[in-house]
C-alpha cells in the first residue's frame, strides 16, 4: 500500500515535467498520484494539457521500449494506479494574465514523431456528462502504433472540482497537495468548499522569495506573481483569523467567520529551490546509454533540456559547457511530498504580490499567516543526480 497520497497541481513547463516524471517513476509502495490538475502559468492551459498528454504518450512508448530491451518497465506507481488528469484555471482571479513561455516550455511539442495525434481533446470535453469518469480503453499495446492512454484517466470536471472530490473521498490528513504553478485552482477549491479543502494533510507550494531577488520582477517569483490574489487567499487559510489577511476586492466569496482548523502550508521559495540543480554534464552522462539504445523518454527529454541549457547560457553570462546548471524548483517540492526526510523549517508570514517577507503587523493579536517556510534540504548536494537516476534508471 502506498505510504503517501498526493495531488500535483501544475502548469507543465520544463521543470514541472521533470517533477511529474520523478513522481510517476516512484515505486508503487512509495506514493500514489491521485490527481494531476492543470492550471495556466508559463503557458496557456491548453498547451499545458498537450504537454502532459505528450508525457504520457512518451511514457507508454518508453515502457514498451524497455520491455523489448528486456529491462524493467519502471513507473510502478503509474502502472499500479493511473492518475486522473483534470484541466483547470485559464486565467488568474483578478489580474491580467502573464505568461512565461520565453524560457520554460519550448521543445515539449516541437518533435512531431514523439507526440500523440490530436485525438485526445474530446476526453476532457466539459459538455459531456461530468458525473462519469471512465478510463480510456486500453486496447492492444503490443506495437507503438496501437498504444492507448492506459496511463491516465481523463476527467471532464474542472480541476478545482476534482481536488475537492479527491479530498472528500479520502480520509482527512491523508492527501498532500503539491502546487507548483499559480494557486488559482487551489483558491477556487477553497472558496467553493473551505471545510473540504481543509481535509488536506498539507499544501506544498513552490512559490515566493524571501528577502532575495525574484525571477520575474526584482522582488517577485513567477508563481506567486502570476496570481497574487489566489496566493493571498490560500495563504490566509493558515491564519487563526483568515479574514485578517484576506486580500480586498476579490471576486470569490469570503471565508466563513469560523473554520474547523487552519491550513498547513509549506512554502518552497526560490531561496531553497535555487539550491537544487542539475548540470548539463550530469544530464548528458545520465542519459547517454539510453539515448544510444533508442529510449523514447531520453530522446524526448533531451530535446527540451538541450534548448533549456542553451537558453541559460544566453541569459546568464559565465554559465557555459557542462557546468550550466538548471534549478529544479518544482521537482524538489514533489520530492519532499514523496519522502520522509523533512528539510529544516522556519515559520514565516507572507504577503501578496509575489514577494514574501516577515510581516509583524498584528503580532500578538492572533493575526497573520502561519506558513512553514522550507529552509534547507538533505538532498541539496546531489538532487539532480537523484532525479536522473530515478527517472532513467
Amino acid at each position: 500500500m502506498p505510504s503517501k497520497k498526493i495531488i500535483i497541481d501544475t502548469d507543465p513547463g520544463i521543470d514541472d515535467i521533470l517533477g511529474l516524471l520523478l513522481a510517476l517513476s516512484a515505486k508503487a509502495e512509495e506514493v500514489e498520484i491521485l490527481l494531476i490538475s492543470l492550471t495556466f502559468g508559463n503557458i496557456e492551459v491548453r498547451s499545458c494539457l498537450r504537454n502532459v498528454i505528450s508525457m504520457f504518450h512518451i511514457i507508454e512508448r518508453e515502457m514498451l521500449w524497455r520491455r523489448q530491451q528486456g529491462r524493467p518497465e519502471g513507473f510502478e506507481t503509474l502502472r499500479a494506479c493511473p492518475p486522473i488528469v483534470a484541466v483547470g484555471a485559464e486565467d488568474p482571479l483578478e489580474d491580467q494574465k502573464m505568461l512565461g513561455d520565453y524560457f520554460r516550455t519550448f521543445g515539449l511539442m516541437h518533435h512531431p514523431h514523439l507526440t500523440p495525434k490530436e485525438t485526445w481533446e474530446h476526453m476532457f470535453d466539459p459538455s459531456a456528462d461530468p458525473s462519469i469518469i471512465q478510463p480510456v480503453p486500453t486496447g492492444d499495446t503490443s506495437s507503438p502504433s496501437a498504444l492507448a492512454h492506459r496511463t491516465f484517466i481523463p476527467s471532464k470536471r474542472r480541476a478545482h472540482e476534482e481536488i475537492l472530490r479527491v479530498l472528500r473521498e479520502n480520509d482527512p490528513d491523508t492527501v498532500t497537495l503539491v502546487a507548483v504553478g499559480p494557486l488559482t485552482n487551489l483558491a477556487l477549491a477553497s472558496a467553493a468548499d473551505p471545510e473540504t479543502f481543509l481535509r488536506v494533510k498539507e499544501v506544498v507550494v513552490m512559490g515566493g522569495t524571501v528577502n532575495k531577488p525574484g525571477n520575474v520582477t526584482p522582488v517577485a517569483e513567477f508563481n506567486a506573481y502570476a496570481d497574487a490574489f489566489a496566493a493571498a487567499r490560500v495563504y490566509a487559510l493558515t491564519s487563526p483569523s483568515p479574514k485578517s489577511t484576506m486580500p480586498p476586492g476579490t471576486s470569490l466569496p469570503a471565508y466563513p467567520d469560523k473554520l474547523s482548523r487552519p491550513l498547513t502550508l509549506r512554502q518552497f521559495p526560490l531561496n531553497i529551490t535555487m539550491r537544487h540543480g542539475m548540470t548539463r554534464g550530469q544530464f548528458r552522462e545520465a542519459v547517454a546509454a539510453s539515448l544510444e539504445g533508442g529510449s523514447p523518454l531520453a530522446e524526448w527529454v533531451s530535446a527540451f533540456i538541450a534548448h533549456t541549457f542553451r537558453t541559460i547560457e544566453r541569459l546568464h553570462q559565465g554559465h557555459a559547457g557542462d557546468d550550466v546548471d538548471l534549478s529544479l524548483h518544482d521537482p524538489v517540492c514533489v520530492w519532499y511530498a514523496m519522502t520522509a526526510d523533512d528539510p529544516r523549517v522556519a515559520a514565516i508570514s507572507d504577503v501578496p504580490g509575489g514577494y514574501s517577507n516577515r510581516d509583524h503587523r498584528g503580532s500578538g493579536r492572533g493575526a497573520g499567516n502561519r506558513i512553514w517556510r522550507m529552509d534547507g534540504s538533505p538532498a541539496e548536494k546531489d538532487f539532480g543526480a537523484t532525479l536522473l537516476r530515478r527517472v532513467f534508471g
